[in-house]
């Protein structure tokens, strides 16, 4: 009789149904090392980051060693206290702000510089200084490395107002908290 209730019971048996992994909330945003100070490479980080912000992402850019140059001002700037000679040498060396950048290739002792430009305002492309105040405007977080200014003699008065300034560790946390991450 055991025999024949066993046979006619009706068997459960419970699949193992995997656990679903609590889902992380998806980062979104993007973040830039901007290293180039060359304009072509400047204007094609710029075009990113202006076209995420206006997609409404956060989009951070860390400024680090020859980009900085893109931060700094134009004309003569008056310090507190006087460089070193270093400092100066490096100043003189380095090109003074957006307008005054020049091509990775092609420059030609700086006529592609001035061809691209021209061809640029044919095509209605946006300056590089069109292009930083837009960013600016939109609310990209242009953050500042203090290292690389530090060793390259370049001060907080010689930037642009509205910048931040911090170290790698600012990168590391937007980039940690983007979905998109680029070294430009």
């Amino acid at each position: 009789m055991n025999t024949m209730i066993a046979a006619t019971e009706v068997e459960t048996v419970e699949h193992a149904v995997p656990e679903m992994a609590e889902e992380k909330p998806t980062s979104h945003g993007l973040s830039m090392v901007v290293f180039s100070g060359e304009l072509d490479k400047s204007l094609a980080a710029f075009i990113i980051a202006n076209g995420a912000a206006a997609m409404d992402l956060p989009v951070t850019m860390f400024f680090t060693f020859w980009g900085l140059n893109i931060l700094r001002k134009d004309g003569p700037v008056t310090f507190a206290s006087p460089k070193n000679s270093v400092e100066k040498m490096f100043g003189m060396m380095m090109p003074r702000g957006a307008k005054n950048l020049k091509l990775s290739r092609m420059n030609m002792g700086g006529l592609g510089t001035r061809m691209m430009k021209r061809v640029m305002v044919q095509k209605h492309v946006m300056d590089l200084p069109t292009l930083l105040r837009t960013a600016q405007e939109q609310r990209v977080r242009l953050v500042a490395c203090t290292m690389s200014m530090d060793l390259m003699g370049i001060r907080k008065e010689e930037l642009i107002p509205g910048l931040e300034f911090g170290g790698v560790g600012s990168f590391i946390d937007a980039a940690d908290s983007s979905s998109i991450s680029l070294f430009v």
